[in-house]
């Protein structure tokens, strides 16, 4: 899912909705009430460069959609630090929109709710059949073994942009392709009040993206295979410590970097003082920012071997935007067919070529709008070295307090204090403890 959010802090109580999800609403239990059949409302996730940017792309096909049915949508696009607190009070009210967008990394977390409507075999037959979609997207839509959750709308992965001006002047001819060389390269560019890499250690849900990526390459999960959490194994502290060590160690990430949640980092970048940032598709906001796309390169994150792959070759994860239905929508005909139009060949290419980022959607992927060297770079991940995050339910727990412990130790790192392998493992037995038991 998209970086720019930070995992909101209500995660923490997901527990106490499961059993208020089911009230509320003003719809039968079957789900097949007429009224506001000319109406649904839609909560957007921000994917643009601002909320505006995102209204305006929205709007065009919106109206298109109401012409070609007659069904009217009101937007909402919600920044990513609000939505997942404005879901799960929605879950709980049983007051939702009709069709929203969430972080594919939720999914398993917001289906154990029971608010969402389940995907089975006759509303995929609805939307043109569940072999549409690329099987790396389907694997983050809700818990294996059930019914998906959500169907997916945008795909996206990490890769590493790198600004070549910089590069240039620092007499370095190719992005690294091993952590050691990111961290030999990263000595060479940090100089002159300019610094290596741009990170947001404030933003939680970053800091799980980046340090469950690293997990893999040591061979962690943060899960045991019961869905257990498992916070504080020798690879486990061995990811998080690497990653905040670029700043506490190796010093090529600038201490403010602790503070960052809201994109700061990519204005860095594309404000040449930052050199690289690990990222999902932020041509968009690069461009916003007033930088042109021949300033910058793409290419696959680092991994120890240099060769990304499965296990310990992993150099993302599984990244995406889904689409659910709020299971007591007064209109669910209408929301299906807004699904099916969103999901769809046109929709799919129009939207994703937009953000910069991969239609799930099987034969739009195959639109050469989507041959361009930096959506192939991001393609080739998704198909060969990217994981999905755990599909348990306590998912949006691990975000906020494990991405607290991370923001923690950055903050340590930018005040001079100690990282120490002790030091990690002491923040991540905290945050297992805040776990729901099991």
């Amino acid at each position: 899912m998209r970086t720019i959010r930070a995992a909101a802090v209500g995660a923490v109580t997901l527990s106490l909705v499961l059993t208020a999800a089911a009230c509320g609403g003003g719809s039968p239990a079957d789900g097949s009430g007429s009224g506001g059949g000319k109406t649904l409302t839609y909560w957007a996730s921000n994917q643009g460069a601002s909320l505006e940017v995102d209204k305006k792309v929205l709007r065009a096909e919106l109206d298109r959609f109401e012409k070609e049915t007659g069904i009217k949508v009101e937007l909402e696009v919600i920044p990513w630090s609000d939505l997942l607190n404005r879901i799960l009070t929605a879950a709980t009210s049983g007051q939702g929109p009709d069709v929203l967008n969430i972080g594919n990394t939720w999914s398993a977390s917001l289906q154990s709710t029971g608010a969402l409507l389940p995907w089975d075999a006759k509303n995929f037959e609805a939307i043109g059949g569940k072999d549409r979609f690329v099987a790396s997207a389907l694997g983050s839509t809700g818990a294996p073994g059930q019914d998906p959750a959500a169907v997916p709308l945008y795909s996206m992965a990490y890769a590493l942009y790198y600004n070549k001006k910089m590069f240039r002047d620092a007499g370095i001819a190719k992005p690294p392709t091993t952590w050691d060389e990111l961290i030999a390269d990263g000595k060479r560019l940090s100089k002159d009040g300019k610094y290596a890499l741009g990170v947001e250690g404030g933003n939680l849900a970053e800091n799980i993206h980046q340090v469950f990526v690293l997990g893999k390459q040591h061979g962690a999960d943060f899960f045991t295979p019961d869905g257990k959490a498992d916070f504080t194994s020798d690879g486990a502290v061995a990811a998080v410590k690497q990653y905040v060590d670029l700043m506490a160690d190796h010093k090529i990430v600038a201490p403010g970097n602790a503070e960052y949640a809201q994109n700061q980092s990519l204005a860095d970048f594309a404000k040449n003082r930052t050199a690289m940032v690990l990222w999902q598709t932020p041509g968009t906001t690069f461009q916003a920012q007033g930088m042109n796309p021949d300033e910058w390169g793409v290419a696959p994150a680092p991994v120890a071997s240099g060769t990304p792959g499965q296990g310990t070759g992993t150099n993302s994860m599984v990244a995406g935007i889904n689409l659910a239905v709020f299971k007591n929508t007064k209109n669910r005909e209408g929301a299906l067919k807004f699904v099916k139009f969103m999901t769809g060949d046109t929709e799919q290419k129009t939207l994703n070529h937009a953000y910069g980022s991969i239609p799930p959607v099987k034969s739009a992927q195959q639109d050469p709008v989507f041959d361009t060297p930096t959506v192939t770079v991001l393609k080739q991940t998704l198909a060969t070295s990217a994981a999905a995050l755990p599909q348990v339910p306590e998912e949006s727990q691990f975000e906020t307090v494990v991405g607290t412990a991370v923001k923690e130790l950055f903050a340590d790192a930018a005040a001079g204090r100690p990282v120490t392998t002790e030091s990690v493992r002491a923040e991540l037995d905290k945050a297992q403890q805040q776990m729901p038991k099991k």
